[in-house]
């Protein structure tokens, strides 16, 4: 499969790769039918996902069993109005159907919008206006349908919502019992109802670091964007068995649980868990299936060193890679010990595939994203865009955009022109994150400008939080910050000023209570887990609040 799109696969090494790396994108590309269905043409026994979940349960499908699945879910779409260029909110946890409806969707042309299950009503209302969306596709879970159908009425283009499951509300679509009634197969489209590869495909809702959400939009190109992502950085195996920790709402799903693993012909396992990570059971899970490739944030290797690793046989895994925050070079040895794999960190974006990695062709140094992706002309500069020398930290771009445009970066922030207008200038894309290089040409990460908070792998925008807080009766004003924790890397911290009418006392319990607040606000992983009552926060002269100073008293 991979002789279609590179030209050549095999480099000997870094600077041959970077040099020499090249992607073909055929016309009028579409990862379901050119990657999905032709793997099922070539065997129609080949293995393409493994679904698990806590019980036990286990569920083998071949890429055959996904294109016909697939093209029943696209027949199903098809008879409730979904066409090319329709907005679809997928709502799926790890369920099989979310693999099945991205190729349905991808299938017809419409726009397949990925989101968490943490999702509380205003973040569905937001969301579902703003994309215009015309179904959600959802799991029976009774708190996050209950958000849902209370979020109908606020949502004029929401037509339909399916439900994967038993529990299937009045008013609601079995996607399970009506789907299997469509036929199995789905001609290719043509003329106005083929997608273009530079129609939109997928969405993704930012965190919103300094505002509500951006929509971010990736075309039909951006599979091929993650051949770089899968085969060189994750170094999966065609036949082998991947597994990467993710929930099917965020980024990391596009970037490591479809489409560049499945080009590779790797096998996805879905770990479809309900309940709180469970360190023991996801190494029971890896040794039973005999994982061959792996990758998860740090706090999940956190969790994992504290664990006997010596007991469990890993002598299948050949390839660990974690992305999502920078890693602690302590988890990065102690689990090295432990093990013997080294794991390759990445760093990337949700508007981008890999932008720089450990790839293999030189020795890792613990702490640094490693070097820049063939696929990106990826620079340091400094504020008046020139480039920076070594050691000197400056913000992440890439440039030559004009020239050489990578598959794999977003096409745009939709409907967002202030958005476009602050990524894309001077013939190059920010990212909006700092980062310096050392001489031997590795990229050590920095921080986020609008400081982001990465906490457990997931990205929390302090806007979110601080509006939260900013609800509550009791808060005059916030600032909300990222507080070194040595378990999850980062946690979320409000610093809180009360109102001055003596309502309100800085107590355990109303600290407690502002939580819980947040909690019911916002989606509950987002919730400060550390707050602290001052009396006035540190501000410039101008008035605006000087969170920089906070996390420097915080590091301290």
């Amino acid at each position: 499969m991979l002789e279609k799109f590179l030209p050549r696969i095999d480099f000997d090494s870094y600077e041959d790769f970077k040099k020499n790396y090249k992607v073909n994108v055929p016309e009028n590309f579409n990862f379901a039918f050119d990657v999905v269905d032709e793997w099922a043409k070539q065997d129609e026994n080949k293995e393409a996902l493994v679904w698990v979940n806590d019980d036990g349960d286990e569920k083998r499908f071949t890429f055959k069993d996904l294109s016909l699945m697939s093209n029943r879910a696209a027949n199903f779409l098809k008879a409730q109005g979904i066409k090319k260029g329709d907005a679809v909110m997928l709502v799926l946890r790890q369920r099989p159907e979310v693999w099945v409806c991205f190729l349905a969707l991808h299938k017809i042309g419409a726009i397949c919008i990925p989101a968490t299950f943490q999702l509380m009503e205003k973040d569905i209302v937001y969301r579902v206006n703003a994309a215009s969306v015309k179904m959600i596709i959802t799991v029976d879970d009774d708190e996050l349908l209950g958000h849902i159908l209370d979020s109908r009425a606020k949502c004029p283009t929401l037509e339909n919502v399916a439900i994967v499951g038993e529990n299937v509300p009045e008013g609601c679509l079995d996607f399970r019992k009506m789907q299997p009634d469509h036929n199995e197969e789905f001609p290719r489209p043509t003329g106005e109802d083929a997608p273009d590869i530079h129609d939109i495909m997928l969405m993704y809702f930012s965190s919103g670091t300094t505002g509500m959400p951006k929509m971010i939009a990736h075309d039909f190109t951006y599979p091929l964007g993650h051949i770089t992502t899968a085969k060189y950085w994750g170094q999966v195996e065609d036949g082998g068995l991947h597994m990467t920790i993710a929930d099917s709402g965020w980024a990391k799903f596009g970037w490591s649980k479809i489409y560049g693993q499945w080009i590779c012909g790797a096998v996805i396992v879905a770990y479809d868990t309900n309940g709180k990570f469970d360190g023991k059971h996801l190494l029971e899970t890896m040794e039973h299936l005999k994982l061959t490739t792996f990758c998860a944030p740090p706090t999940v290797y956190r969790f994992l060193i504290k664990e006997d690793l010596a007991s469990y046989d890993l002598s299948t895994l050949h390839h660990c890679s974690i992305a999502g925050e920078p890693l602690n070079p302590e988890v990065y040895n102690r689990f090295l010990e432990a093990t013997g794999h080294a794991v390759h960190e990445g760093f990337g974006q949700t508007e981008t595939s890999v932008l720089m990695a450990n790839f293999g062709f030189d020795p890792i140094k613990p702490g640094s994203t490693g070097k820049p992706s063939p696929l990106y002309d990826i620079d340091i500069v400094d504020d008046e865009g020139n480039s920076c020398e070594d050691g000197v930290v400056g913000s992440i771009v890439v440039k030559n955009l004009s020239t050489n445009r990578p598959v794999g970066l977003l096409k745009e922030y939709y409907k967002d022109p202030e958005a476009n207008a602050a990524a894309f200038y001077n013939d190059m894309y920010d990212t909006g994150d700092t980062a310096w290089r050392d001489s031997d040409g590795y990229i050590w990460f920095e921080g986020r400008k609008d400081d982001v908070i990465k906490c457990s792998g997931y990205r929390i925008g302090p806007f979110e939080v601080e509006s939260a807080l900013l609800t509550h009766p009791a808060v005059l004003e916030c600032a909300v910050t990222a507080a070194p924790d040595p378990l999850r890397g980062q946690v979320v911290k409000a610093t809180v000023v009360l109102v001055k009418s003596g309502q309100f006392q800085p107590t355990d319990e109303l600290r407690k209570e502002l939580q819980n607040h947040v909690k019911k606000v916002t989606a509950p992983y987002k919730y400060p887990r550390i707050l602290e009552f001052v009396g006035e926060l540190p501000k410039t002269l101008s008035g605006k609040i000087k969170r920089k100073e906070i996390r420097q008293i915080d590091q301290g």
